[in-house]
């Protein structure tokens, strides 16, 4: 597989052209960027999958939904709506994708609306009687017709876009000099002790002027489903069935596995059918299952309604946290201000 997106080298080259062309002409305004009279977060990524963006775009829920009307507009990957859609008493995971419906089961009190044209979502949005007073776009770093206000970019802490190329050779979705669009960058999926020696060496690299903040994955001590909760502590050690359909599934089996479990792996955004939800129930026989937030809200099956248990996680900073919070506040009230 190495050999392979090494020898796709001349393919990843002529990508690279054809998005940095693309970026000269939003760039320039030749081709049109459209802005709005709202507070905008874009938060995204150069490189494809596993960078964190959903648990960032939680935070940001956590932080501003006290103080102001939220939504979240995400394309919806992998649904089988089309169009916008904003999620009211109906919704599911089929019909707005994963991460738009975690957000919408999780957080009661914001809009969650999917449209893959970011343009007409925020304009229908705004459309509305109760229009929300910011839009939190997510996986959007890279959709240069809409101009948001503040740009959030995620790299992770052991494959930083400064060391990456383009696809296929590599996992980047455009050349590195993207990330000059960024407000400020965020490490993501840190060690939580990493050393102040650690983060000056990655800002060096980085080699930008922007303010780059670093984050963990911070778990629950806690797994849960509709009847209640367990803690981690009296799992840990009994033999279960640890499930993931994530990018990065690592982490999460680390923390919970030991070698008596089970571990059954699928693709990211893997869309779960009658025949796997057998197969998950035929290897667990009586045993917990333990799955990722994401996954859980995909496989709420009566048959493994019962045994079947998600892990929450947070996106938590390492330091300068108040620093980060007054950031994004001092934008959006700046903006609501104005307005």
């Amino acid at each position: 597989m190495i050999l392979l997106r090494k020898l796709l080298f001349p393919i990843a080259i002529l990508y690279g052209l054809i998005t940095a062309v693309r970026n000269y002409l939003y760039d320039k305004g030749i081709l049109k960027s459209y802005s709005f009279d709202i507070p905008i977060i874009a938060v995204g990524n150069l490189s494809v999958g596993g960078t964190g963006k959903t648990p960032q775009i939680e935070y940001l829920v956590r932080l501003l939904s006290p103080k102001y009307k939220v939504a979240t507009l995400s394309r919806g990957y992998k649904r089988k709506s089309k169009g916008f859609v904003l999620a009211a008493a109906n919704a599911d995971a089929e019909l707005l994708g994963d991460e738009p419906y975690q957000y919408f089961k999780k957080f009661p009190q914001i809009q969650v609306a999917v449209d893959a044209d970011r343009c007409n979502g925020i304009t229908q949005l705004l459309a509305q009687k109760d229009k929300p007073e910011v839009i939190l776009l997510d996986d959007a770093y890279q959709h240069r017709k809409v101009k948001a206000g503040f740009y959030i970019l995620l790299t992770t802490y052991d494959e930083l876009f400064c060391d990456d190329f383009m696809l296929p050779t590599g996992n980047l979705r455009e050349s590195r000099a993207g990330a000059k669009r960024a407000d400020m960058i965020i490490i993501t999926k840190c060690p939580s002790d990493i050393t102040e020696i650690a983060q000056d060496n990655i800002r060096q690299k980085i080699g930008l002027d922007t303010p780059i903040y670093f984050s963990f994955v911070a778990y629950d001590d806690k797994v849960y489903n509709a009847s209640g909760s367990i803690k981690v502590s009296a799992i840990k050690n009994q033999p279960k069935v640890l499930l993931a359909g994530i990018a990065k599934p690592k982490p999460f089996m680390d923390y919970l596995g030991t070698e008596n479990d089970v571990v059954i792996t699928y693709p990211d955004h893997h869309p779960f059918t009658e025949s796997d939800i057998a197969s998950i129930k035929k290897q667990a026989a009586e045993k917990i299952i333990v799955t990722t937030e994401k996954d859980f809200v995909r496989l709420e099956a009566e048959i493994l309604r019962k045994q079947l248990y998600y892990l929450p996680i947070k996106s938590r900073l390492v330091n300068h946290d108040k620093t980060f919070d007054q950031t994004i506040l001092n934008y959006v009230g700046t903006c609501t201000g104005n307005r």
